[in-house]
């Protein structure tokens, strides 16, 4: 059995995706966007090169303020990205989605004896209310958030402050588990740990980078940590 398990968050137990359709497409719908679809693809075009550079080092807060900008740009529209910005985050600050099942995951995991650690890319002020929001912060004995760090997964350094504060967690008691390959498995791996690519929708793995083991159910993640 493992002792400790760092979870992200988005998209491995809260239901990121959902809060996103949704306030990307009520933006939209209030600039008075033509066509709420393809506008919604643009955002999803934009935001993942923005997230990219991120998780590569490059300025958060200017990337975050700009990627409206750009996105209705390229709709043929100007707008302040820097307030839609700030508008979307007051949506995101009340995203209390959950994936099924994440809730009675992180219980049997605690009542187990696992030592549960959220470990998250995100901003501070919007992770802390949807952990409290959506009633999974209850589980958690320590939450690590980039914005507080100074750093993004997948930088090792991210890791340091969960290393230094839990100093009996190691790669033979420990997990790292979460749904982007290019943030949280590549982070295990430059932090020496080793981590559980969860993987629901079966995605292919067209990168280079090898997660130590792969699950498409909490089910499955449940076995292998009490294993």
């Amino acid at each position: 059995m493992k002792k400790y398990v760092i979870f992200d968050l988005d998209d491995t137990l809260l239901d990121f995706n959902r809060g996103e359709v949704e306030g990307i497409r009520q933006l939209l719908r209030e600039y008075q966007v033509p066509d709420v679809s393809a506008g919604f693809q643009t955002y999803l075009q934009v935001n993942h090169q923005v997230w990219e550079q991120i998780e590569q080092g490059a300025n958060r807060e200017q990337l975050l303020n700009d990627r409206f900008t750009e996105t209705f740009a390229r709709l043929g529209m100007t707008v302040d990205g820097a307030e839609l910005e700030r508008t979307y985050s007051g949506m995101l600050d009340h995203n209390f989605y959950t994936l099924p099942g994440a809730s009675t995951l992180l219980a049997d995991l605690q009542q187990a004896g696992v030592h549960l650690i959220a470990g998250t890319n995100g901003t501070k002020a919007t992770q802390i209310s949807r952990l409290a929001g959506s009633g999974v912060g209850r589980y958690f004995d320590d939450v690590f958030i980039s914005e507080d760090v100074g750093y993004n997964k997948p930088d090792r350094r991210f890791f340091q402050p969960i290393f230094r504060r839990h100093p009996n967690l190691s790669q033979q008691n420990a997990l790292m588990v979460g749904d982007r390959l290019q943030s949280d498995i590549l982070g295990a791996e430059r932090a020496e740990l080793p981590s559980v690519w969860f993987n629901p929708h079966q995605v292919e793995n067209r990168t280079t980078i090898q997660p130590t083991f792969e699950t498409g159910s909490y089910t499955e993640l449940k076995q292998l940590i009490l294993a």
